[in-house]
């Protein structure tokens, strides 16, 4: 009976929808899983951010993240975005979204290794496809953190209130 009961404990612990045990997604309309990010979201299109999408997003998180980078840069891991304090019950961004510090919505922007703050698209040297990564953190907590953080000040503030991650993966090549 106990063990029984532990397992239902533990089954109700996490979101469930349709039967089904719901984790952390995040998506884009503009490109898949692992397929080619469209010029129109790098350096050699119009560098605007593309739309975004999440869902299954912990009950107890008060705030969302996301982090773009690229670890196939010739120097090491690029950053192209941190964008975090975003509204826990928020679930998308809409495509082009502004550069400032801090948005209408409060969520923040940090600095990106183009040396700004706001998105910044893929814009790898020519040669082979990169890979960049968007990730996205459900963190248990509103840090109250001032807008421009890095990546890396970001993460180390964040680092004991992560309570869930994802991430999408596309591709750009010049």
């Amino acid at each position: 009976m106990k063990k029984a009961l532990l397992i239902l404990v533990l089954f109700l612990m996490f979101t469930v929808k349709g039967g089904e045990v719901m984790a952390l997604e995040l998506e884009s309309a503009a490109f898949k899983n692992g397929e080619f990010i469209p010029v129109k979201y790098t350096c050699k299109g119009e560098d605007v951010s593309p739309p975004l999408e999440w869902k299954g997003v912990p009950e107890n998180a008060k705030s969302i993240a996301i982090i773009l980078d690229d670890p196939d840069a010739p120097m090491g891991t690029w950053v192209h975005w941190v964008l975090y304090e975003i509204p826990a019950d928020k679930r998308k961004l809409p495509e082009g979204l502004k550069k400032d510090k801090v948005l209408d919505d409060g969520s923040k922007q940090g600095m990106t290794d183009f040396g700004r703050v706001g998105y910044g698209g893929p814009c790898p040297p020519p040669g082979p496809a990169h890979r960049y990564f968007f990730r996205i953190y459900a963190i248990d907590g509103k840090l109250d953190l001032k807008p421009g953080l890095r990546k890396n000040a970001f993460l180390d503030a964040v680092k004991d209130h992560v309570i869930e991650e994802a991430e999408l993966m596309g591709k750009f090549k010049r």
